[in-house]
């Protein structure tokens, strides 16, 4: 469980057992991970390339299957039900053309929730209200691949919106991105928190998120080798391959775009 603001708790939306996953070349990938997350926390994993961040992340909405444990989207385990775990957990990944599949960034929106066989009016109710919070309406008719890294990274958050999506797993949300893109993407993470969604991300770069997270998760081959508070584990953050962020980086980023 998880203590929100005014000590109030939430219930756990992510519960991890024991999950394991192995390659086809033998490599693991996930050894014996437990993990819970709770309704509205923010937690950033950090760890060297190969540590299971990613193989982790694609856990969480059936991307991935495991060789043996489990992951539960609110009570439900998603081998059971992976259409389900995909509607709650919206995942934006590191190179967002991948997920651009439409003619223009309204048609692209659109695409998840016509794939529910929605109701014309919902799927434009909830394309309008997606576009709006990723502000890109004025962009609606436009072909996104000739939209910036920023934008496309936002286009790729508004397609998860309109799918209504509870969790939303951010794998290097900031990677290739100039600094007004970075900033776009980082004030669209912090207003999604606060309006109740649960964030999960995984980044190399800490000093972009740090100040906001709610929680800090270190991987180590394979395994989750340190989980608690930030402030409790940033002086082990170098033990484990991690550059820690600077104390003037974080309060900059406090500044910048505050909760």
């Amino acid at each position: 469980m998880f203590s929100g603001p005014g000590g109030k708790t939430s219930m756990n939306v992510i519960e991890i057992e024991n999950l394991t996953h192995r390659f086809s070349d033998g490599t693991l990938g996930l050894d014996q991970v437990n993990l819970t997350v709770a309704q509205g926390e923010f937690v950033v994993i950090v760890g060297c390339n190969g540590s299971g961040k990613t193989t982790l992340l694609r856990h969480l909405n059936g991307l991935m299957m495991p060789d043996s444990g489990m992951v539960k989207i609110f009570g439900t385990p998603v081998s059971e039900n992976p259409v389900r775990a995909r509607q709650l957990v919206g995942m934006v990944f590191q190179d967002a053309d991948t997920q651009i599949v439409g003619d223009t960034v309204y048609d692209d929106v659109a695409f998840g929730p016509e794939n529910l066989r929605l109701e014309r009016r919902e799927v434009e109710r909830r394309v309008a209200f997606a576009l709006e919070a990723g502000g890109l309406t004025h962009l609606s008719d436009q072909r996104p691949h000739v939209l910036s890294g920023g934008e496309k990274r936002r286009l790729a958050i508004a397609g998860i919106l309109a799918m209504e999506s509870k969790i939303l797993v951010f794998d290097e949300p900031f990677s290739n991105l100039d600094y007004p893109g970075v900033k776009q993407v980082m004030e669209q993470i912090l207003a999604l928190h606060r309006n109740g969604h649960t964030i999960v991300l995984t980044t190399h770069d800490l000093d972009k998120v740090i100040a906001h997270a709610d929680r800090l998760i270190i991987m180590e081959k394979a395994r989750v080798a340190r989980d608690g508070p930030v402030h409790e584990l940033i002086s082990e953050l170098e033990a484990f391959g991690v550059r820690a962020p600077c104390r003037c980086t974080m309060e900059a980023q406090e500044a910048l775009c505050p909760n």
